[in-house]
């Protein structure tokens, strides 16, 4: 168990001759001895999901969906200004930097006072509200960043929030924890956990408790009070007044048809206090709002300023509860002052199951080459960060803004239901587009960066070009260039070797260092699969350039690539189908034993220390369960949930041998395995590399038999792992695993593939 320390953060701002106070010390006044029930107004705006985020702020296509962001802020600001015990809270700071960058000053000003009164009270502060289990910590912190930024700039200390709100995230990350307390966060509450987890911490009132966000590492610095919600983050049942809603309004005239006002109070005394069995402390969060409520505030705020008159006037018949307007901030600050002694948790709140047959695990691996596409643009943003401020670019260079155009669009791809993957195919498209759009722009920065950092020549440098679809095989400056330079940088404080694949339309060339030495290389054929992706319609390499480079920490390096006459044999290639005997192939520190019969990985061998393991890889298929919306137990799998039909596994069938071969070389050496039609793979191992590298294509999948598939790969090694195994949090500490266990409950399912699967980033 263990106490926090908690600060009080009390900020006097002197507007117009007045004090005004944000903070703390801006809450509404609570009633000790009695249940306080902190109303939250809230709205939750996806940046992008059903529609894409530009449709979603301008309420275009609300044939999809009825939400338009603009309405909302607009209908709010008009309701707070009227009454100064209302309380709104807002999040997504990607919506709310748009609507700002709209309004006239008298609307900026009158917001100001808003904010520095407390009244609306930014919470979490992120360019969006991020996933927590496809996302890496780098881009988790600068989008976060980003939102904080705005924040400070134009609302100063009173725009800071204090508190962390991942409400709809499908699962929750240690490591966001660990983050959060590093950025200053009080705390953090969120709204999915498991069912089994959730039942167990309602019946032991442990619902709130200190999350230990690193506890073999980092220690307490990463510790972070955090607290579960009731009922996610919706309004209680029959308490919902938006335009979105179908629930009765409080219709309290005696002399009309229709009056609930009783009916109302009594069911809302009935749901608090079921939700006081749940919770610590006499004080109770209700989030009074969901998914792009309060395009008409008025509506919401009538029929809740009808509840608090209503419940509260209870208390002269002996009630002990009491309704007042808060946020979350406030209600933290409440729970300090309880002196509560909270218990601990080391774990984390990953798969994420609301049923028993619901385990959604199957995001984890939907849309991944969005998911790749967003890890590799993060790559290059922090490329194009560095290379800014080592080149010291100036405002006349436009680098700000061009740099400002991909960070926003990383900031968005973070969303829950971007890089997750569980968008419309149309909004992950847009997903894409805004990427491609800051790479762009970065690009420009990245060039320019280079013109000031070449040394000094009578001409500056050429525009560099870059080879955006390496991914398959694609680059027209190598491609249609006989002679060409080659730029590579390395963001990383620390010298390196890399090694790097160009696609050519030659079979012999000349590399040169900066230095002016010659490189060695070798020429590979670019196989059958990866030509057959439609998207390299057009491209005239057959062969692939192959060679490796040493950078300096934090710098570039240029390299001279000419075509030459003639075949270089160092440079060949030598193919080889199998004859059914096993292949070998290796390098100074790997041995890799494929069968000669199926041509599938078969065992590794450590050269150096002589230790072999039976390392046997495949991929098979589960199918996915159809599903039927009529009965819950009948949950299909698809981009969220991942559920099975079987626990059986399918093997694709063996195909020709021919289909199969292996890659000789002195640079690097490959086997190319056929799977299926659909499902190829090669393994490779380079010159001198203490690992293997594995690159497979799959897809299109097909579904003309009517069943979905869920492919996987598996490696299975012998080795006696008793269920136990590590996944990473979020590309930062390492976790450990145990099947069919969970660290906090005893763990039972129904499911035992699908709540067995964890991210890994």
């Amino acid at each position: 168990m263990w106490t926090p320390t908690f600060g009080v953060c009390l900020i006097l701002i002197f507007i117009n001759g007045s004090f005004s106070k944000c903070g703390y010390q801006s809450c509404n006044p609570v009633k000790d001895g009695m249940i306080n029930v902190h109303l939250v107004p809230h709205t939750h705006d996806d940046v992008g999901w059903l529609k894409t985020v530009d449709q979603y702020y301008y309420g275009d296509k609300n044939d999809i969906q009825n939400a338009g962001v603009q309405y909302i802020l607009d209908s709010v600001i008009q309701e707070l200004t009227a009454d100064k015990t209302k309380r709104f809270i807002y999040v997504e700071v990607a919506f709310f930097a748009r609507w700002w960058r709209q309004q006239h000053d008298r609307i900026r000003h009158l917001v100001k006072g808003l904010v520095n009164e407390g009244r609306l009270e930014f919470i979490l502060g992120g360019w969006c509200m991020d996933d927590e289990a496809t996302t890496h910590y780098n881009a988790i912190i600068d989008e976060h960043s980003l939102g904080l930024e705005f924040l400070r700039q134009n609302f100063g200390d009173c725009g800071r929030p204090r508190v962390a709100w991942q409400i709809d995230p499908f699962g929750h990350s240690r490591e966001q924890a660990s983050l959060f307390a590093h950025m200053g966060y009080d705390g953090l509450f969120f709204g999915r956990l498991d069912y089994q987890d959730k039942f167990n911490r309602a019946l032991t009132k442990s619902m709130e408790m200190i999350w230990q966000g690193s506890p073999d590492n980092l220690g307490p610095s990463s510790d972070l009070f955090s607290g579960v919600l009731y009922h996610g983050y919706n309004p209680p049942p029959g308490f919902c007044w938006d335009s979105s809603c179908h629930d009765d309004p409080i219709m309290d005239d005696k002399n009309m048809e229709g009056y609930n006002a009783d009916q109302k109070t009594k069911a809302f005394l009935n749901y608090t206090q079921n939700q006081a069995t749940a919770y610590a402390t006499n004080h109770l969060m209700m989030t009074m709002g969901s998914d792009f409520n309060y395009q008409n505030a008025h509506m919401w705020f009538k029929n809740m300023d009808k509840l608090i008159k209503l419940v509260n006037a209870q208390q002269d018949n002996g009630s002990k509860v009491n309704l007042l307007y808060s946020t979350p901030s406030c209600y933290l600050y409440q729970l300090n002052r309880a002196n509560q002694t909270w218990p601990t948790k080391k774990d984390d709140f990953f798969p994420y199951a609301h049923l028993p047959h619901s385990y959604w695990t199957g995001y984890y691996t939907s849309r991944p080459t969005l998911k790749g596409y967003v890890r590799q643009t993060n790559n290059f943003l922090q490329v194009c960060k560095q290379l800014d401020a080592l080149a010291v670019l100036e405002d006349s260079d436009n680098s700000t803004l061009n740099i400002k155009v991909l960070k926003e669009a990383m900031g968005v791809a973070q969303h829950h239901d971007a890089v997750s993957g569980t968008e419309k195919q149309a909004v992950a498209y847009d997903y894409a587009m805004r990427l491609a759009r800051g790479n762009y722009e970065c690009q420009k920065v990245v060039n320019d960066a280079y013109k000031k950092l070449f040394p000094k020549q009578k001409e500056a440098p050429p525009d560099q070009l870059f080879c955006n679809l390496l991914n398959i095989s694609m680059c027209h400056a190598t491609e249609n260039n006989k002679q060409f330079t080659m730029t590579v940088y390395n963001p990383l404080g620390r010298s390196l070797n890399h090694w790097i694949r160009l696609p050519v339309i030659g079979r012999s060339y000349v590399i040169t260092d900066p230095n002016g030495k010659s490189i060695p290389s070798q020429v590979l054929p670019i196989s059958s699969e990866t030509k057959k992706i439609p998207e390299r319609n057009g491209s005239l390499a057959e062969n692939e350039l192959v060679f490796n480079v040493s950078l300096p920490p934090l710098g570039f390096s240029t390299f001279f690539i000419k075509m030459s006459q003639g075949m270089n044999k160092s440079q060949k290639s030598v193919v080889h189908q199998y004859d059914n005997s096993d292949v070998v192939i290796k390098n100074q520190h790997l041995s890799l034993m494929f069968d000669g019969k199926s041509g599938q990985l078969k065992s590794m061998k450590n050269l150096n220390s002589g230790a072999s393991i039976p390392l046997q890889q495949s991929f098979m298929y589960y199918v996915g369960h159809p599903g039927n919306t009529s009965v819950l137990k009948y949950q299909a799998s698809g981009a969220y949930v991942f559920r099975p039909l079987t626990t059986a596994t399918y093997n694709f069938q063996p195909q020709l041998m021919k289909k199969n071969y292996y890659v000789e070389g002195q640079l690097v050496q490959e086997v190319r395995q056929q799977f299926s039609p659909w499902v190829s793979q090669v393994v490779r191992l380079y010159d001198q590399a203490n690992y293997a590298e594995l690159e497979w294509t799959i897809g299109p999948i097909p579904i003309s038999d009517g069943m979905g598939k869920e492919i996987i790969t598996k490696y299975s090694t012998g080795l006696p792992t008793k269920g136990v195994f590590y996944t990473d949090a979020n590309g930062r500490e390492i976790l450990k695993r145990t099947r069919n266990h969970r660290d906090t409950w005893k763990f039972k399912t129904l499911e035992p593939v699908a709540a067995n699967y964890y991210p890994i980033n």
